[in-house]
């Protein structure tokens, strides 16, 4: 090689180098993401979403410095919302509806036989976790899991470089892996002490972590200096138990010491920070006729009934997302939105590629980043083929499916297929069902369910024979 030709290579070495610093310079580092979600916390068990009782200052921060979805929607209960989650798929395609079996409750006095119940996440579906790994991220789990977790089933083997499963217990509780800890601890604080340790350790790589507390599960236990707090506090909107609080307290306090160590660590502004819940709150059943005598441990309203039913107390729950900088603080957004949308929406967040399967949702960062925002999509749904008991003879939910446009939400239940129509916005109760009244609205809103359920090939339930 010549010495002009040695001079030309160098000097294309130095513009080719110069242009992908400048790159670097104009493309801000992906964020960092962390994903909290209590478990059974409903739609106003904190402060910032209408409770007078409970008391929630590092969540009512969070919504103070981001952005809440007023108008979000899990499933009835765990498992479903978690494979939602995990795969950005609705039940139909996951086949996990609820948490065991069908024979988890006697329906030989039902007219249906209830579609099988999956109990363990499809290995073929690539889960969130492993798309951002792939994509460069660190990933790291600590908490309730529920999607199967012997051998290849374990968060450990589908994407997570970390995963720590537990839940049934909130002291003397047991871990997968085995894992020690000290004493009387508390597994919100466990849970909690290794989430943070892992920001710690991975401070200068994009990172996600996903921290599914088991708080505030029944068996409805909490720490006495947190239980002495509210021995004394009056009752306020059916918000009225001592330990219930404190588990909602140490929850919050599990919100407050991420929130500090990304401060710490001056990872705040490079941080996506969610918090929400699985499902409804285990409330609003005295109301609803579907439990006889006492009193609920907390209620919903103004939602109807809790979590199990597929009204609005038992799958809309509270959203909030900070991102300094990029999210307007202290904003509300009413646009209706699902779980299936947290997985395309954290693709976008991460740069990552899609899975191989199909992806029900819509990504959400439009409408976090716009007040005037909409999405492309018309509707979410819901498809529930099975049984919920509440103790003999009462039901939380019969099988059922819907849909919900705008303010607008349709009921088939699928025993005798009565229809319940609801408009949102003037009736977020759902006490006045207006099908009857709005045969139009109620056969559009039928028909595009009908749709939705034979372009996902979603199953029924089949009628027993006589």
């Amino acid at each position: 090689m010549n010495r002009n030709s040695a001079s030309y290579l160098f000097s294309l070495l130095v513009l080719v180098v110069a242009s992908d610093c400048a790159q670097s310079a104009e493309s801000p580092a992906r964020p960092n993401i962390i994903f909290i979600m209590a478990d059974d916390l409903g739609y106003t068990d904190v402060a910032c979403f209408g409770s007078r009782y409970y008391e929630t200052p590092n969540i009512d921060r969070l919504a103070s410095e981001g952005l809440k979805l007023v108008n979000h929607h899990h499933c009835q209960n765990c498992a479903p919302t978690r494979a939602a989650l995990m795969t950005g798929q609705y039940g139909p395609r996951t086949g996990i509806y609820t948490v065991g079996g069908t024979g988890r409750f006697d329906t030989s006095q039902r007219p249906l036989i209830p579609v099988e119940n999956v109990t363990e996440l499809p290995l073929d579906r690539s889960i969130i976790a492993k798309q951002l790994k792939e994509a460069g991220y660190a990933t790291g789990m600590f908490g309730k899991w529920h999607l199967g977790q012997k051998n290849k089933h374990h968060p450990g083997k589908r994407g997570f470089d970390e995963a720590i499963v537990s839940a049934g217990e909130h002291f003397h509780f047991k871990t997968d892996p085995k894992t020690e800890y000290p004493e009387g601890e508390y597994l919100a604080d466990f849970l909690t002490e290794k989430a943070v340790d892992f920001i710690d350790r991975h401070r200068d790589q994009p990172f996600f972590l996903y921290l599914p507390h088991f708080g505030v599960h029944a068996p409805h236990d909490a720490k006495d200096e947190l239980i002495k707090r509210f021995k004394d506090k009056p009752p306020a909107g059916g918000h009225h138990d001592p330990t219930y609080a404190a588990m909602i307290a140490s929850v919050d306090e599990s919100v407050g010491r991420v929130m500090k160590k990304l401060d710490d660590l001056n990872l705040s502004e490079r941080t996506i920070l969610i918090f929400t819940s699985d499902n409804g709150g285990v409330g609003g059943y005295v109301r609803e006729g579907i439990k006889r005598g006492g009193e609920d441990i907390t209620d919903n309203a103004p939602l109807r009934s809790g979590k199990g039913s597929l009204y609005e107390g038992g799958t809309r729950v509270p959203f909030i997302v900070r991102w300094p900088g990029v999210i307007e603080a202290a904003i509300t957004r009413d646009v209706p939105t699902i779980h299936v949308d947290i997985y395309p929406t954290l693709l976008e967040l991460g740069g990552a590629a899609k899975p191989k399967h199909e992806l029900d949702g819509e990504s959400l960062v439009p409408v976090w980043k716009s007040p005037t925002a909409s999405l492309k999509r018309d509707a979410i749904f819901q498809h529930f083929p099975g049984y919920l008991g509440a103790g003999k003879e009462y039901w939380r939910t019969t099988p059922v499916t819907l849909v919900q446009q705008g303010d607008w939400k349709l009921l088939e239940f699928l025993e005798d297929g009565h229809l319940e129509l609801y408009n949102l916005k003037e009736d977020i109760g759902e006490s006045k069902n207006l099908a009857a009244e709005q045969p139009e609205k109620a056969k559009a809103l039928h028909d595009r369910l009908v749709a939705w359920r034979e372009s996902i090939h979603a199953p029924m339930p089949e009628r027993k024979s006589r």
